[in-house]
């Protein structure tokens, strides 16, 4: 009989890539890595693996026990939950994802009523940007995600993940509110030739923000990149650059710049992902409540 623990490296080997990222994913060495896949080839009497230069790719074999091995990690999935369900006390573990504004926006006052109502429930919540937190909800190295989707914009499917809409939000250009600032604008067109402030490349808010320049006929001058939307805050504040800012950022509180209709109003999308496995697991199901209740209004 096959090993469900083997199947599993082998289905982390699809996933990952390689051998390295499955012993990182899943703490265990390399060399312990590719010692049970060759057992699990052994054991099934078939090649499993085949060299592609530095790397290994799966066999037709491969990626035969991956498709049932996928299903049986589902089929463990849906017992544990149904198990955990059948209990009269929400506990165990829950691993969340999130992104930063709705980390300071949402989840303080999620986790508070979640400590207040299930305190046999543990919540572990780990800073992501939304398209590596949805790979890894995936992967199994979450159970839920907060995630985002900017207007005009789509993510790749993943079949076994859901997608629950949390809120949206709207999004401005900012700039000082000090009117004897160094940088500042009164709309979007007078920011051509000023100094910006965006996240990274490759990120989704810094691909929308760069495509909304465009749109308004220019090119925005970069000068300062950092997925930390406080430090865009004080450099906006202190009259250093302008940006855009969702209004989760502000977290309830009165904004602290000056915040500027953007045209078509845009709002982006923010949502949770679990996997459908584990969707109805109790604690993400308590999860998403708290955060639906945490939403600013």
């Amino acid at each position: 009989m096959l090993d469900v623990r083997k199947l599993r490296l082998l289905q982390e080997l699809k996933v990952r890539g390689t051998v390295t990222g499955v012993a990182e994913a899943l703490s265990y060495s390399p060399s312990s890595v590719s010692q049970q896949l060759s057992a699990l080839e052994k054991e099934s009497g078939v090649t499993l693996l085949a060299k592609a230069g530095r790397r290994v790719q799966l066999t037709a074999q491969a990626e035969i026990l991956v498709r049932h091995t996928a299903e049986i990690l589902d089929l463990l999935d849906r017992a544990e939950a149904e198990l955990t369900a059948s209990l009269t006390t929400v506990a165990g573990v829950v691993r969340v994802a999130v992104f930063q504004s709705a980390a300071h926006a949402i989840l303080p006052h999620a986790l508070s009523t979640l400590a207040a109502e299930y305190p046999e429930l543990r919540v572990e919540v780990t800073e992501r940007e939304p398209e590596q937190g949805l790979f890894e909800v995936s992967a199994r190295d979450f159970d839920l995600v907060i995630a985002e989707q900017y207007p005009g914009s789509t993510r790749g499917l993943r079949a076994d993940l859901d997608r629950v809409e949390l809120a949206t939000d709207a999004i401005h250009l900012a700039s000082s509110a000090d009117p004897d600032a160094r940088v500042a604008t009164e709309s979007l067109a007078g920011a051509a030739s000023l100094p910006w402030v965006m996240e990274p490349q490759g990120t989704a808010a810094r691909t929308w923000a760069v495509q909304l320049c465009r749109a308004a006929g220019f090119e925005p001058d970069v000068r300062y990149e950092t997925a930390d939307l406080i430090a865009h805050i004080r450099l906006i504040r202190s009259g250093n650059a302008v940006g855009i800012l969702p209004d989760l950022v502000w977290a309830g509180d009165a904004p602290s710049v000056r915040l500027i209709d953007l045209p078509g109003s845009p709002r982006r999308t923010v949502f949770t992902s679990a996997r459908r496995s584990s969707a109805e697991r109790p604690g993400v199901v308590a999860c998403r409540d708290a955060l639906a209740r945490a939403v600013p209004s």
